[in-house]
């Protein structure tokens, strides 16, 4: 069966209860096993589960049919479709070059580039200076037009003097500092966060607001321990997993 995560759903009385429960079953299905089966619970089980009434339960489903996730059949029961998968995950292997790999392959959109002001919670890692380049871009599905994820990075002025734009519409940023602008990369430490989409953010990857996003922090140092580059990414939920493998 499949495990419907979280095990049990912190409700904000703000929101309608009916979104959340939507949200969290939709997490669940699409992060489901392959081996798990299509058949869900009833729908007084799941009520059950999330703590809320079946009328409340009947709504979330018809949210998620509407989506085109699951399918309901009278007497038969609840099914999820067996197209309704996620992307591809995110793999990182710990190498540079596996770090360009997966964000390559995509369709970009380069928003707007320019002078910005160092934002506050990145000011660590640019403590002497008080302006950066930035560059926002949208990266979409090459084969269906789908957003996939927003990019922004935060560039040492340095560095960005010797980065075309026009590069970054065909290369991921990190093989731009590598192999157009020189720059020696001595390591990438990566942080991933599970948040909610916010309105810009749902806006540009055409997802509900809140729903769940993946939040992907990398900070690019070079060998004299500088950081370079510091790339704010935010994921479609319902396209990527995120994977570490550790050889041992």
């Amino acid at each position: 069966m499949t495990t419907f995560a979280p095990d049990s759903l912190a409700l904000n009385r703000k929101l309608p209860l009916w979104y959340q429960v939507s949200q969290s079953l939709r997490a669940s299905i699409l992060g489901r096993s392959p081996e798990a089966p299509l058949r869900l619970p009833t729908e007084d089980a799941l009520a059950a589960h999330y703590g809320v009434s079946v009328l409340t339960m009947r709504q979330a489903l018809k949210e998620l049919e509407t989506e085109g996730l699951i399918s309901r059949h009278r007497r038969r029961g609840t099914f999820i479709e067996p197209s309704a998968q996620r992307g591809a995950p995110v793999r990182l292997l710990g190498s540079v070059d596996a770090i360009v790999a997966q964000q390559s392959g995509m369709r970009t959109e380069l928003l707007e580039h320019g002078p910005t002001p160092v934002p506050s919670e990145l000011a660590e890692f640019f403590p002497d200076l008080a302006e950066v380049a930035g560059f926002r871009r949208l990266r979409s599905d090459e084969k269906t037009g789908e957003p996939t994820n927003h990019a922004c990075n935060y560039v040492h002025p340095e560095v960005a003097a010797a980065i075309d734009p026009a590069d970054l519409l065909r290369w991921p940023m990190t093989k731009v500092l590598r192999d157009a602008a020189g720059v020696r990369i001595s390591r990438i430490t990566d942080t991933v966060e599970a948040r909610l989409a916010d309105p810009e953010t749902a806006r540009l990857l055409e997802v509900p607001l809140l729903s769940p996003i993946l939040h992907y922090t990398g900070v690019s140092y070079d060998e004299d321990g500088r950081a370079v580059d510091v790339a704010r990414i935010h994921y479609r939920g319902d396209r990527f997993s995120f994977t570490v493998t550790l050889d041992a």
